[in-house]
């Protein structure tokens, strides 16, 4: 009979290890690092997150008997075992396998019997950078991790370069034997030097949130597949939507990562698929950025593809994803699910989302003239509320970036608190118009020690007040009396 030659042969899994999950997990937990040696010296494995989370839930799927890895995920471009035609490789490190002996249901230890590797054995191409990660033995690709990381047999690296996935970017039949650096395919993830990114990066880029709560954000963007940050003005969303997309990338300035900003004016033509005039005259069927994005994650499964969109309730939701809104669910990401586009022919008609897709968007909740969310809309995303950051990482980040002094961090954190405090209180305002953490958090670094005194009495009269003028539009004087106590006792101020 013959066999497919990009199919490897039947691996020796017994019947019963074809219907129970393999779990590989991960063990860094954000500033406390690596806890590998720690789990496999005590046989244990422990969730990293403290705080109830949906890991929670998957930690309690584990039974004894199971089979659990533990592995981390990286990129890599030089001194592979195969030739990578140049380009940046996803890989995983497995550093320890073993036998799960007890589950404490309590959403975060088990018992493992480990045996970990002298020298973690690294896999290639096909890996997840999700922490807790359950693996069926459902496809050769899927047999082929299990078989490498618990049976020890070795990984077929040209079984995987040549496989439909990764060929275009990895196969030596698409290099041009004249040329002596490899061809570019329009969506190569690995087209240039990426810089790595994770959640340590962003908390060192001067995000202010714990690292808990950056593991639960991130966490439920990869089980939600979709997700808004809301808040009040000056909480970040925009700065922080971009870099949880790299985090979950796990590369800054990737090209799996495309930003749009909705507007009253924007249609499913211009987002998803529509006809345009081209350079002959005539019309020409476009695919819009979503749908490239969605070609292109298709094309590289082994990694994620992130749509940041801004203000996403200042256009209408309903109307820019068309039947895609149905498609957005996480639970429709499979080809039984694919619906036909509006525009297209043939097999171009229909689409459905592949698994690695995700969304991210921002919204302003505090801007009175939009209206409320479609609601099968919000069913299909997951919403984080961001509020003002006043805090101790605040404070350290103004020491250590801006050289201000504590009475300068003092006195920028008391008035805006205060502040705050009144605009919760107001009738017709509340939470939702609070000042954020950006206005009081210096973009130019040339701005150091004592210099902060006049950056502040700039932010008060050129950024607050006229937002205070906007909040308390009829009754000007109240806007005027908090500038006055903004500016009241500050050095240099005399009003």
């Amino acid at each position: 009979m013959a066999t497919d030659p990009k199919q490897p042969e039947t691996f020796e899994l017994t019947k019963q290890a074809r219907t129970k999950p393999y779990w590989f997990v991960g063990a860094h937990w954000g500033d406390d690092g690596d806890q590998s040696a720690r789990f496999i010296d005590e046989n244990i494995w422990i969730n990293g997150y403290s705080e109830e989370s949906s890991t929670f839930a998957q930690v309690n799927e584990i039974e004894p008997g199971d089979q659990i890895a533990i592995k981390s995920a990286h990129t890599q471009k030089n001194n592979l075992p195969f030739s990578s035609n140049g380009q940046t490789v996803s890989v995983m490190s497995v550093k320890a396998v073993g036998t799960v002996t007890k589950n404490h249901n309590d959403g975060r230890h088990i018992d493992v019997q480990w045996s970990h590797f002298e020298t973690p054995k690294k896999w290639f191409l096909y890996t997840n950078r999700v922490t807790i990660w359950k693996v069926y033995p459902d496809s050769w690709v899927t047999e082929a991790l299990i078989e490498f990381a618990f049976n020890n047999k070795n990984q077929d690296f040209e079984l995987f370069r040549n496989d439909p996935r990764w060929e275009k970017n990895f196969s030596e039949n698409h290099l041009d034997p004249e040329q002596t650096t490899p061809a570019l395919e329009p969506y190569s993830h690995t087209s240039q030097s990426m810089e790595t990114y994770s959640l340590e990066t962003l908390q060192a880029d001067g995000c202010f949130l714990s690292s808990d709560t950056l593991k639960a954000i991130l966490n439920t963007l990869q089980h939600k597949k979709n997700l808004i940050l809301q808040g009040p003005p000056g909480t970040g969303k925009s700065w922080l939507a971009k870099r949880l997309a790299w985090a979950l990338s796990g590369r800054k300035e990737s090209e799996e990562v495309r930003a749009v900003q909705f507007h009253p004016n924007l249609s499913y033509e211009d987002f998803v698929r529509g006809w345009r005039p081209s350079g002959n005259g005539q019309l020409e069927l476009i695919d819009g950025p979503f749908l490239q994005l969605v070609q292109q994650a298709h094309q590289q499964p082994e990694r994620a593809h992130i749509m940041v969109v801004e203000e996403i309730n200042r256009g209408n939701p309903a109307q820019i994803f068309g039947e895609l809104l149905t498609l957005l669910e996480n639970s429709k990401r499979s080809p039984q699910d694919a619906l036909e586009l509006s525009y297209g022919e043939g097999e171009s008609r229909m689409l459905y989302l592949p698994k690695n897709i995700y969304l991210i968007g921002t919204m302003n909740i505090a801007d009175r003239s939009l209206a409320l969310v479609d609601l099968a809309l919000r069913r299909r995303f997951a919403f984080i509320n961001l509020t003002p950051q006043f805090n101790t990482r605040w404070q350290q980040w103004l020491r250590s970036r801006h050289n201000f002094s504590d009475t300068l961090i003092s006195q920028l954190q008391q008035r805006i608190e205060s502040l705050n405090q009144l605009i919760s209180d107001s009738p017709g305002l509340g939470e939702q118009y609070q000042i954020g953490h950006s206005y009081l958090t210096p973009c130019d670094p040339c701005i150091q020690g004592e210099a902060g005194w006049a950056w502040f009495r700039e932010v008060i009269d050129y950024e607050l007040y006229p937002l205070l003028e906007e909040y308390w539009f009829d009754q000007p004087q109240q806007a005027r009396d908090q500038r006055s106590a903004l500016l009241t006792d500050l050095p240099g101020s005399h009003r």
